[in-house]
């Protein structure tokens, strides 16, 4: 699972020895070839010096260079560019120049695969982008496009280099360009270890996933100044912008970190689950076939058709032990979505979350689990569904900030996707919300559903007032009418069966036997291939 953590005080040792080497062969009168080079090479790891290391060890963070050496597997690591300088004169820029300048670039092995590589150098001029920083990124980009290989950023910058104008800008420009084309092609994840501000956030937002490190990381397009100049708010960059309001508010983080190594630790375990490029198929890991029953899952819905329950003691108990690795746990928490092993076989997961707003559909709840379910698709990721679903949230603030638009875009996701796809409905599946979470009739290959499952055009009181409504009015005691109809309701429709008669569930399961089915079914879809219509792309309701 990858090596301990190397205490910083052996890191900054490293960076002594190299500083002595540095200072022995400057007051060397001539140097040959090869002590130049290793002069060269010590520069190079000393980056902005040892008082700027310092500086950031003091702040709680690990230098860019640490960070690639715990990333990526023991003696790995192949860098590119570490020679590269700045060519700026302006300013006085001229006369200061760190060899690799504000980027370390490379690539090397995680788990054994192949992974490209940037971590930005805050002891550089602050890790400000500039055009050569630029230009070593777009080369590992590139690289990683060309050789099919996942690209990691690890981000820890001030911004575009002010020093050098328009030329900083245009190489975001560059650098957001090629996120987009390796969009969907190789797997783009973005670690931000520092300060992400103005157009710098827009590169990770554009790549796959984002991590962020509580306290010391946070994204904003405008800090705070300018928002208390503009806004006259007062408010700090970690109220703004940091890991806490990132993960839990706007959803622009997936995952909160609480600290630099939890971070990159969660970068290998991500790794674990996806595959290095769009053509290859999900990691499968070695796995023996035992008992796959679980008796334990008889219990977990309560026979209370309104009663909460989490969805991930479900979640948990049907995957491989320990392998469930959430994605976006604070935010949208009526759904879950997340990575887990099944019988050593990675697949995504989506589930309704009844423990949170009764595990209603919404608008972040929508958006969460349709970018989800679109990367599945991208890395041919198998996707596994849990339902338990009354409908989609009413009010006005849901209908005038865009239900509408923004439900559709999980329906698309879910019809778009060509993944093997299976659901199993656990108890509640109402409404619209039925058709959403991956219904036959969208696509889905194989339907589950347990036997206390509710498959019906809404709940059985609300259908029985507007179905029976005039009997109810005109009986001697309606309350007593109300409750004899809704009982009439749910014997004819809160239930698989009706469902079951016309194939839109495949078959009606007990609990215990969810693991075991999910097992053969999925072996059984290995294959599956689609033929998509012929079209330059759809049009998603952004």
């Amino acid at each position: 699972m990858g090596r301990a953590f190397v205490p910083l005080h052996l890191l900054t040792a490293s960076f002594k020895k190299t500083s002595d080497f540095l200072m022995q062969t400057t007051t060397t009168p001539t140097l040959t070839a090869a002590e130049h080079l290793l002069k060269k090479n010590a520069e190079a790891l000393l980056a902005g010096g040892q008082s700027r290391i310092d500086a950031q060890h003091k702040k709680g963070k690990l230098t860019a260079r640490e960070r690639i050496d715990l990333l990526l597997d023991e003696g790995s690591f192949e860098e590119i560019g570490k020679f590269v300088m700045h060519r700026c004169k302006d300013f006085g820029l001229d006369k200061e120049h760190y060899l690799g300048d504000s980027v370390i670039t490379g690539y090397g092995t995680i788990h054994g695969r192949l992974v490209y590589v940037f971590s930005q150098d805050f002891t550089v001029f602050g890790g400000s982008l500039s055009e050569a920083h630029a230009e070593k990124v777009c080369r590992i980009m590139d690289l990683a496009m060309k050789n099919g290989a996942p690209v990691i950023g690890l981000n820890d910058s001030g911004g575009a280099r002010i020093q050098e104008g328009v030329v900083s800008l245009a190489g975001y420009a560059d650098i957001f360009y090629r996120n987009t084309q390796a969009s969907g092609v190789v797997p783009q994840l973005s670690a931000i270890m520092g300060p992400c501000a103005g157009g710098a956030v827009y590169s990770p937002a554009i790549t796959d996933f984002i991590l962020m490190v509580e306290n010391t990381s946070y994204m904003f397009v405008t800090g705070p100044n300018v928002v208390k100049t503009v806004t006259h708010e007062e408010v700090s960059s970690e109220d703004l912008g940091g890991a806490s309001v990132h993960s839990s508010k706007s959803g622009v983080a997936h995952v909160s970190c609480a600290n630099e190594v939890s971070c990159i630790n969660d970068l290998k375990r991500m790794m674990r689950y996806i595959p290095q490029n769009c053509e290859e198929i999900a990691p499968i890991y070695p796995y023996q076939l035992g008992d796959e029953r679980r008796e334990s899952l008889n219990s977990v819905v309560p026979e209370n058709a309104n009663q909460p329950y989490d969805i991930r003691e479900v979640i948990e108990q049907v995957l491989d032990s320990e392998t469930f690795m959430e994605i976006h746990k604070d935010y949208a928490e009526n759904i879950i979505v997340g990575f887990g092993l099944l019988a050593g076989r990675s697949i995504g997961i989506v589930a309704n979350q009844p423990s949170h707003l009764a595990g209603c559909l919404d608008i972040n709840a929508s958006k969460k689990a349709a970018r989800f379910v679109r990367f599945c698709d991208a890395f041919n990721i198998p996707l596994l569904v849990f339902e338990d679903v009354p409908g989609f949230l009413p009010g006005t603030e849901q209908e005038w900030n865009g239900i509408i638009s923004n439900g559709a875009k999980l329906l698309y996701a879910f019809c778009e996707a060509t993944v093997p796809r299976i659901t199993v409905i656990t108890r509640k599946a109402y409404g619209g919300a039925y058709d959403v979470m991956n219904s036959k009739h969208i696509g889905a290959d194989m339907n589950y559903a347990w036997p206390n499952a509710e498959i019906a055009v809404m709940g059985a009181k609300g259908a029985a007032e507007i179905i029976f409504r005039k009997e109810i009015t005109a009986a001697a005691n309606p309350e007593e009418k109300l409750q004899e109809k809704v009982e009439e309701y749910q014997r004819k429709f809160a239930n698989p069966y009706r469902a079951a008669h016309r194939g839109y569930i495949d078959e009606v399961i007990m609990p215990e036997q969810t693991r075991q089915k999910l097992i053969a079914a999925f072996k059984m879809l290995e294959n599956k291939a689609v033929s998509a219509p012929r079209k330059k792309h759809g049009n998603i309701p952004l």
